[in-house]
């Protein structure tokens, strides 16, 4: 797993405001956002809940959003970008693709620990915006792509599947690994569960022993 940067965003048409005061607002509204979607679920959800857990006036929230739904998906870009960047700085300078894997799922795991309303809010996403959803997804797909394809390249690892098969199929067993630890249980996979899946991951994509 690896990620990406603030150009997603800007490039989505999520331009951050100019002054840091109003950086710090749209920042708390969206904080507050994550909450209540989280909580109630987008239809359940209000901008008077927002605004009132954010500590804003209701007027405030149309300074940023025209409304609810665009607070949504810039919500989803924002979690996305945040997400990918956690896991590009933990595995920077990583040379081994299973430590990669490792590592990237393990920071995986530990954001969505601090941001549970993300599966919630992701699910809801192709419903309230198909197309937001689908970016999500292959937004982090395309980098894992990248390094996968890389590491084939190398010889790290097999190349007999497709670094894009590979890529959507380990997004598949992260997210629902995460959801049966995090979201039903409030903590991260335990180490030895995380063993078990790199176990069955190295056992996946392992390149021939006469390729290595």
């Amino acid at each position: 797993m690896e990620g990406g940067g603030m150009a997603d965003i800007v490039a989505a048409g999520h331009k951050p405001p100019a002054t840091a005061k109003g950086r710090a607002t749209r920042q708390a509204i969206l904080e507050a956002a994550e909450e209540v979607f989280g909580e109630l679920s987008y239809d359940r959800a209000s901008i008077a809940e927002i605004t009132r857990r954010a500590g804003v006036a209701q007027g405030t929230f149309y300074v940023y959003f025209p409304d609810k739904k665009a607070a949504f998906i810039e919500l989803v870009h924002v979690l996305n970008h945040n997400l990918r960047r956690a896991i590009s700085e933990e595995v920077a300078g990583l040379e081994s693709r299973f430590e990669v894997e490792r590592v990237g799922f393990r920071t995986f795991f530990d954001y969505v620990v601090h941001h549970r309303p993300l599966y919630r809010i992701v699910r809801e996403s192709e419903f309230v915006d198909p197309e937001t959803h689908r970016w999500h997804y292959h937004t982090i797909a395309e980098s894992y792509i990248r390094g996968l394809a890389k590491a084939q390249g190398e010889g790290q690892i097999a190349d007999h599947v497709s670094a894009e098969t590979m890529a959507w199929a380990l997004m598949g067993i992260a997210e629902l690994i995460g959801a049966r630890y995090v979201q039903w249980e409030g903590r991260p996979p335990p180490d030895d569960i995380l063993d078990e899946v790199m176990t069955f991951i190295a056992c996946a994509i392992s390149a021939p022993r006469s390729e290595q």
